[in-house]
């Protein structure tokens, strides 16, 4: 692949992949509104350099490692916390996922919280519970997933990502 078209291709799945977490913003923003789960997006720790008031713009560097994208409370109490990730190509690798957030969705899985990855392949967006995306290599025989394989966790996109689809009539149920 040449520089331009490696910039162009890194530049799509960058606005992809801002794209799918605001579907995922506006649909934590959904479940809040329906009193379903309280669900907010991590910020990555940094810290500012430099401050330059003329142009409005800050040099910063990063603080520590990344954690997964999105934690919160569902209704009834269970926590959950997930990874994002989306790409344009036909398959999502399982080591996009980094070490650091794979031992943080470890630790909360462990103690009793929902979690998973969140992602986009093409034009499929789905939840896979981490469990799956874990054993990725002893069920699809590789360390990646195709469009194909996510679409058995395939979750609605009416105007937002409704990643609890499939845990919404419990959660209803439960108040």
């Amino acid at each position: 692949m040449t520089g331009y078209s490696r910039k162009w291709q890194n530049r799509a799945n960058n606005d992809h992949g801002r794209m799918l977490e605001q579907m995922i913003e506006a649909g934590c923003n959904e479940y809040r509104v329906k009193q379903l789960a309280m669900i907010e997006k991590t910020p990555e720790p940094f810290r500012v350099k430099k401050i330059n008031s003329q142009s409005k713009t800050f040099t910063a560097y990063f603080t520590g490692k990344a954690q997964p994208d999105f934690k919160g409370t569902l209704k009834g109490g269970m926590a959950i916390c997930f990874e994002a990730k989306m790409t344009t190509s036909d398959k999502l690798k399982k080591d996009v996922v980094t070490p650091n957030q794979s031992a943080c969705l470890d630790m909360h899985a462990g103690l009793g919280a929902l979690c998973g990855v969140c992602c986009m392949i093409k034009h499929t967006v789905a939840f896979v519970p981490w469990g799956i995306w874990k054993d990725m290599k002893n069920l699809y025989g590789r360390k990646c997933m195709t469009e194909s394989e996510i679409k058995e966790y395939e979750v609605p996109t009416p105007m937002y990502a409704d990643f609890l689809f499939r845990y919404k009539k419990d959660l209803i149920a439960y108040g």
